[in-house]
This record gives structure tokens, C-alpha cells and sequence, in this order.
């Protein structure tokens, strides 16, 4: 049986949980601002807002895991050779993403648990997903509920300024520094395309 994590890469389980995770940030951002800029009189909020609310929780669950089997498997060294600043840099960001995609949705729990509308979650029309407790009940949940909706509506933003940073920065170490930092992420075919092209380069 190969290793879980080798020296030089993530193994399988880490892989798989941020490429899914990943997959389900973008679009969750993508509805977050489509379901927001819609009047509220839109045929199509209701079901945005509920597979908003179905893809957040999925989130949750996935970086718990993914937190848990991070804690129990130590990512591989970063390059020998990559200056201390951008190792602290990486840490950093590493440690801002496990806040954000654990923080988000969890906010966006609070914000459905303190509606005035107490509408029930349906987790992708299937499974019921309770309210968060005591919330429900208390008197100012209404300015509960906005104060943290501005929360999330500023998370969202720094998450997407985040991604991008991220996108950069594994793409400059893979074409300009020429580590692995990009392809120990990859799923094992892309990594090898990619250091095939950059041979190439």
C-alpha cells in the first residue's frame, strides 16, 4: 500500500478533499452574488438560496475532515530553497483558509438560525438540517441575523481575494521558481503534464 503522504506530495484523501472543497467555494460564491443581485421577487431565490445554504453545510463537514486528517497527516515539506517570508506566507494563508471555510459557513448557519422567516434547511431537498440552538428564540435575533450577515458578505470577499493570491502564487512557484508546490496538489496525471510543459519552457 503506497504511503498517504510522501515527501514530495499530498496523498489521495488530502488531494481529493481540496480539489471538492475548492470546487464547492467557487460555487458558492457564484450563487452567494448571483442570489443577492436578484430582486427578491425572483421565481429563483428559493431554490439559490437553499442550495446556498445544502453546498455551505457540505463545506463545513468536508473541512472538519479535512482539519481532523490535516491534524493526523503533516503536509510534505515545503522547498528546501523558498525563502522564509514565503514560508511564513504559505502558513499563513494555509491557516487563513482553514478559518474562512470552516468560518463562512458556520456564519451563514447563524444567519439562517436567527431568520425571521424560520424557514427549515433541506440539505439538497433531502436531508433536514436543524437550526442552531438557543438562536431561534432570542428576542434581537433579527439584528443578530444582519450583523452577521455583513460577516459573511465581507468573508466572501476576502475568500475570493484569497483564492486568487493562492492561484498566483502556486503558479509562480510552478513556472518562475520551478518547485513542486503546485503539482504535489495535483491529481498525478495533471502533475505530470504540467512538469511536462514546464520542460518544455
Amino acid at each position: 500500500m503506497p504511503p498517504i503522504t510522501s515527501s514530495t506530495s499530498y496523498g489521495t484523501v488530502a488531494k481529493t478533499l481540496h480539489w471538492l472543497i475548492a470546487a464547492a467555494i467557487v460555487t458558492m460564491l457564484v450563487i452567494g452574488w448571483t442570489m443577492t443581485s436578484l430582486p427578491r421577487n425572483n421565481p429563483h431565490i428559493f431554490a439559490l438560496f437553499q442550495w446556498h445554504k445544502s453546498i455551505g453545510i457540505t463545506i463545513l463537514l468536508l473541512s472538519l475532515f479535512r482539519l481532523g486528517w490535516r491534524l493526523m497527516h503533516p503536509a510534505p515539506p515545503l522547498p528546501a530553497g523558498m525563502p522564509a517570508w514565503e514560508k511564513f506566507a504559505a502558513r499563513a494563508t494555509h491557516v487563513l483558509f482553514y478559518v474562512l471555510i470552516i468560518g463562512m459557513p458556520l456564519t451563514g448557519w447563524v444567519i439562517v438560525s436567527t431568520s425571521p422567516f424560520n424557514l427549515p434547511t433541506m440539505l439538497y431537498g433531502i436531508i433536514p438540517w436543524p437550526h442552531l440552538p438557543v438562536l431561534p428564540d432570542l428576542a434581537n435575533k433579527k439584528e443578530i441575523g444582519h450583523t452577521f450577515g455583513d460577516v459573511h458578505g465581507i468573508l466572501a470577499y476576502i475568500m475570493a481575494g484569497l483564492l486568487v493570491l493562492h492561484v498566483a502564487a502556486a503558479h509562480k512557484h510552478h513556472w518562475f521558481d520551478r518547485d513542486d508546490v503546485l503539482t504535489r496538489m495535483a491529481p498525478g496525471p495533471i502533475a505530470r503534464w504540467l512538469d511536462r510543459l514546464r520542460s518544455k519552457k
